[in-house]
């Protein structure tokens, strides 16, 4: 157990956070050719239907046999009793729901939603490096640094598939935060004064997150869409286990992950 003067206890040794931030990142170069695969396929199929287009639910069916179901299981796997709290606002129940001006509309709503999640992410843990850097949080384990630039540096690639699919359909790319919530997000980021103050509120991000894919997975239209989520799901899952443990909260599995903490696309203000 290592204590910063921050006053806060990191309950694994760092040995332990450094092993899991080791298999993190095998899992993420694991699965990026999948996704970047998925993202062109995806992009290709809403360019071809012109932004909208029926359900293909034979293959749908399949892919969420394959892959959704797969991710499910990982999923759950990762997840926690414990967790505390969720950054998301709205239900999962709306993600049918116009966002503010209709730029991004039917499977397009759900990858802005997304890519704006993974923005959100990625800022969330660069400000923790800042304050890290400023003192703000005290002593910060090494351990805990490499496991907030690895996290970072995920979220930059899922991000940058996300937009690859938004600008390949001929819509901007997103390079904020254009979420309803980010205000307050940030606001609860420059409160924070410790690592354990940051994991909790990183935990509700990668909680939604995870939450949101696998909910996307039984909700995206395309089937590319379907695939590209579940091959990213399973990394945020990990982000969010390893915070689970970073927090002294050991993830517990749960036969079904529940997507009550999904981001809904009513959260875009674009």
């Amino acid at each position: 157990m290592t204590t910063t003067k921050g006053g806060w206890d990191l309950p694994i040794s760092e040995h332990e956070l450094a092993r899991l931030t080791r298999e993190m990142r095998d899992a993420h170069q694991e699965t990026l050719p999948a996704m970047r695969a998925g993202a062109v396929d995806l992009a290709e199929e809403i360019r071809a239907r012109g932004g909208a287009g029926p359900r293909d639910t034979g293959r749908r069916r399949f892919l969420l046999g394959a892959g959704g179901a797969a991710a499910a299981v990982v999923l759950a796997a990762c997840s926690s009793s414990k967790s505390t709290g969720s950054a998301a606002s709205g239900s999962p129940s709306a993600a049918a729901s116009g966002s503010a001006s209709g730029l991004y509309t039917g499977d397009l709503k759900v990858v802005a939603l997304a890519t704006a999640l993974e923005n959100q992410a990625v800022g969330a843990y660069q400000t923790t490096l800042d304050a890290a850097k400023n003192g703000k949080l005290g002593t910060v384990p090494p351990a805990v640094a490499d496991f907030v630039t690895t996290a970072m540096a995920q979220h930059t690639d899922h991000a940058k598939a996300w937009n690859a699919v938004l600008t390949g359909a001929g819509k901007p790319a997103i390079t904020d935060v254009p979420l309803s919530n980010q205000a307050d997000t940030v606001a609860a980021l420059g409160k924070a004064t410790s690592v354990g103050d940051v994991a909790k509120l990183a935990l509700q991000l990668e909680d939604q997150a995870a939450q949101t894919y696998l909910f996307a997975t039984y909700n995206v239209t395309s089937p590319a869409g379907i695939a590209t989520a579940a091959s990213i799901a399973p990394v945020e899952a990990m982000h969010a286990a390893i915070l689970n443990y970073v927090l002294g909260q050991y993830p517990v599995p749960d036969d079904f992950l529940p997507v009550d903490k999904a981001a809904s696309p009513t959260l875009l203000t674009v």
